[in-house]
This record gives C-alpha cells, sequence and structure tokens, in this order.
C-alpha cells in the first residue's frame, strides 16, 4: 500500500511538473511579447522627445511604458514563483530517490553478504539435494535463479536511480540558477520603474503649469470631435439608405420579372425611389448577412488596426490622465503609433465611403454587412469607394501632427448608426 501511495504522488508531481513547464513557456513567450512592446515605446519616446514635441505626448508614451514595465515585472514574479514551486517538487522527487536508494543499497548489502556466506558451488547443491523429493528440488532450483535474477535487477535498479538522482540534482541545480537571474532581472526592472515614475511625477508637474492652455486645447478638439461625429453619422445615414434602396430596386426588378410586368427599369426605379427608405438600418441581404455573422463571430480576435501601437485614449467617457476633473468623449479608440505607419482593415468588407473631414484629415468607411468600421485621421488614402477589400489589406497612412508630433489613428466601430467600444473586438495582440 505505500509503495502505491508512493507511485500515485510520484505520477502527480510529474503531472504538476509538465503544467507548469507549459505555463513557463507561455509565461516566457509573454514575456518576449512585452519586451518587444517596450523597444517599440522606446523608440516612439525617443523619436519624439529628439523632436522637443508635445509634452502631454511625452507623458502618454511614457505611461504606457510604465504600463508595460509593471505588466514585465509581474511576469517574471509568476514565472520565479512557478520555478520555485517546480524547484520544490524536484527537490521532493530528490529525498525520494535517496531514500529509497538507502533502502535498496541496504537490501543490497545484506544480500551479497548472505551470497557471500553461501558462494560455494558445493552448499548450493547440497541445497538441492538435500529436498525431500523431485519437485522440492525442482523449486530449490527456480528459487536460486529467481534470487540470482532479482539480485541482478536490484542492482539495475540502484544505477538507474543513482543516475536519476544525478539528473534531479543538475535539474535543481539549473532551475537555482534561472530563478537567482529572474530576481536579479526583476530587481533592476524595479529600479528602472522607480527611476520611470520619478521622471514622470516631474513632467506631469511641468504640464499642470500649462492647465490653461491645455483644459482650452482639450475643448477646442472636443468641439471639432463633435462636429466629425456629426458628418460622420449622416455619411453613415447615405450609406445605409443607399444599401436599403440598392436592396429595394434588386427586389422591385425580381417581382416584376416574376409577374412578367410591362414596367420599364426606369419605371421600377422610379417607383422605388417614391417608397421611404431607411438611413438608420440596413435591410441585410442574405450575402450580407453572411458577412455580417462572419464579422461578429470575430469579436475580440480582430486585428488592429495599425501593426504596432498602443490605446492612448479609450471609447467613451474618459477622465483626463492627469485632470481627473476634466472629462473627454470619444466615440471610438485612439491608437498612438509609429510615424509613417499604415492604416489596416481589421476585417473583409466593401469601401463605403472616402471622407474628406478636414484638409489634413482623412477617412475611410469600411462596410461588413450591417457593421461600419471607420479609420480616422489618415493623411492619405490608398483605397475607392467600392474597392472590396481583405483583411489587413493597406487603406492608407496615418497622418503625424507636425505640432505635437504624434501620430494617431482613430478608430470607431459600428453597428447601423450605433457606436461600440472597438476595444472589445479588437484581439489582445
Amino acid at each position: 500500500m505505500p509503495k502505491f501511495l508512493l507511485s500515485l504522488l510520484f505520477m502527480c508531481m510529474t503531472s504538476m511538473m509538465w503544467s507548469q513547464s507549459s505555463q513557463q513557456e507561455k509565461l516566457e513567450q509573454r514575456k518576449a511579447e512585452i519586451q518587444r512592446e517596450i523597444r517599440e515605446n522606446e523608440k516612439m519616446l525617443t523619436n519624439v522627445k529628439s523632436k522637443e514635441k508635445s509634452a502631454m505626448n511625452i507623458f502618454l508614451i511614457q505611461k504606457n511604458k510604465i504600463r508595460l514595465k509593471e505588466t514585465l515585472i509581474n511576469t517574471t514574479e509568476k514565472q520565479t514563483k512557478l520555478l520555485a514551486n517546480d524547484m520544490y517538487i524536484n527537490q521532493m522527487k530528490i529525498n525520494k530517490l535517496n531514500k529509497e536508494l538507502l533502502v535498496l543499497k541496504e537490501d543490497y548489502a545484506q544480500m551479497i553478504v548472505k551470497s557471500y556466506k553461501s558462494r560455494s558451488e558445493q552448499s548450493r547443491a547440497m541445497f538441492i539435494l538435500s529436498a525431500e523429493n523431485f519437485l522440492q528440488a525442482y523449486k530449490r532450483a527456480q528459487y536460486l535463479k529467481q534470487y540470482t535474477s532479482f539480485r541482478k535487477n536490484q542492482g539495475e535498479e540502484i544505477n538507474t536511480k543513482s543516475t536519476q538522482l544525478v539528473e534531479f540534482n543538475d535539474k535543481l541545480n539549473l532551475q537555482k540558477v534561472a530563478k537567482q537571474k529572474l530576481l536579479v532581472e526583476n530587481k533592476k526592472e524595479k529600479e528602472t520603474l522607480v527611476k520611470e515614475k520619478q521622471e514622470q511625477e516631474k513632467l506631469v508637474n511641468s504640464i499642470k503649469k500649462d492647465k490653461n492652455r491645455i483644459v482650452s486645447d482639450i475643448r477646442k478638439k472636443q468641439r471639432e470631435s463633435k462636429t466629425i461625429d456629426k458628418q460622420i453619422d449622416r455619411l453613415i445615414r447615405e450609406a445605409i439608405a443607399e444599401a436599403n434602396r440598392k436592396a429595394a430596386l434588386e427586389k422591385a426588378k425580381a417581382r416584376a420579372l416574376a409577374l412578367k410586368s410591362n414596367a420599364s427599369p426606369k419605371e421600377v426605379a422610379a417607383a422605388v425611389a417614391k417608397e421611404p427608405v431607411s438611413s438608420s438600418r440596413i435591410a441585410l441581404t442574405p450575402e450580407d448577412k453572411l458577412i455580417a455573422d462572419s464579422f461578429k463571430a470575430n469579436r475580440g480576435s480582430l486585428p488592429w488596426p495599425v501593426e504596432k501601437g498602443f490605446i492612448s485614449l479609450g471609447y467613451g467617457d474618459q477622465a483626463h490622465p492627469i485632470y481627473n476633473t476634466l472629462v473627454i468623449h470619444n466615440s471610438g479608440v485612439e491608437i498612438t503609433t509609429n510615424e509613417g505607419a499604415t492604416a489596416r482593415a481589421v476585417f473583409g468588407g466593401e469601401v463605403a465611403s472616402i471622407m474628406v473631414l478636414s484638409p489634413v484629415n482623412k477617412a475611410v468607411m469600411v462596410q461588413h454587412g450591417d457593421y461600419f468600421t471607420i479609420y480616422q485621421n489618415l493623411s492619405s488614402v490608398s483605397v475607392n469607394k467600392g474597392d472590396k477589400i481583405s483583411i489587413k489589406q493597406s487603406l492608407g497612412r496615418v497622418r503625424t501632427n507636425g505640432d505635437t508630433g504624434k501620430t494617431v489613428i482613430k478608430f470607431l466601430l459600428l453597428q447601423n448608426t450605433t457606436y461600440t467600444n472597438p476595444q472589445s473586438w479588437l484581439s489582445n495582440k
């Protein structure tokens, strides 16, 4: 029974180690991703600082870098904890092997002594010949054979367990080195994090001195944003109405053909034009419904509208990162990216509209059934209205603000005319 329990414990520990090894690999991959994002963030920060642009922009990029550093530290701490658990399990295995080896060696030593005392062939022959009958003699011969085999097996088991013990000790030593490396690494990251937070605090204090100008700029941008949102809303309603008119015309033509009507295509179109058409909800065709359903099924796994970047302003009513009492409304998400970045489609669809929102701000609206994605703040556009596009296809170049040095894409997502939070639709990268 004790042997069974020990075997069961060994199997459980092995299973735990395999699971922890898998978790370690995932954490290592995640850590590599975070480190890559930090490097990209540092390049962005260096680029902005070199141009001596907006302190607010530097603050936002630095804030994201601090967030990434904190995530990196937490990930490393998880790795250290898993490694400590793994080391504990290995130590238990080493202790178990040491106990088993001690018992095996003691048994083996006793067996060798007994074998030495009865080592002569004569004593073995006498043991067999002194049997009372042939069956007993046969059984004694078999016993001697099994005894010899058992002694050999026990010796081999001692060698196997000794090898395992060496392997586990080597593995434990490597894990101790790895754990120490992680601890040193984390300590270094924490020290740099403290310095970056101090630098961030200085930057915040310098920004606060210019509160009136910042508040004035934000209010001006909010007014501009509301004007653009109204323009987008109008264009979306026009796109919905146009799509519904096309669908209604196709249905009317099919109905006229089925009834063998003598009405000309122009007369059919004129009759359709007189009928009221919804501008708030698309009447989906079977093909459009498939596209919409497919788009909806990919919620949470859509690629980002730019290859690299971070969300610098979330969706909805957002408190200002420095002035908490100041509320900023955002109809989409703003993603800060690298200068020269390309905007890309998050899903396949049709270009519904190319919008010129201001002399320096263009936008592309893509339709996916009754869903719309809008890519705003582009300096140039590489598609045309009516184009069928594929996922990750280039739509244009994201504009870099000459005054602030910020390269920001505003990404909006709507179902018909209802705005929704785009962040919940995007993948975690």
